[in-house]
């Protein structure tokens, strides 16, 4: 893919990923969550024998949104956000 494909890519596994988490940090945010994430989802998909982001297509999008979720909540936990927050609050 090409680099403003990873760029569409990686802000919409962000998006998806940041209001499945209940968050968002904006959009650069959510694009660098997002790119960053795709490869994250590739290496632990690669580490479970399975094939990571192969292209535009929607496993490697869930693999990306999967990733992308995997570092949103590792970031927290870090930050100390305590992990998931509610909607409503």
């Amino acid at each position: 893919m090409s680099i403003l494909a990873w760029i569409v890519f990686g802000g919409l596994a962000g998006l998806v990923a940041s209001l499945l988490t209940g968050g968002g940090g904006g959009m650069i945010f959510d694009i660098v969550v997002g790119i960053v994430g795709a490869v994250l989802g590739g290496f632990l998909m690669n580490q479970f024998g399975q094939s990571g982001v192969t292209g535009w297509n929607w496993p490697s999008f869930g693999v990306a949104v999967l990733g992308a979720v995997v570092l949103l909540v590792i970031l927290r936990m870090v930050r100390g956000g305590g992990g998931f927050r509610g909607r409503g609050r």
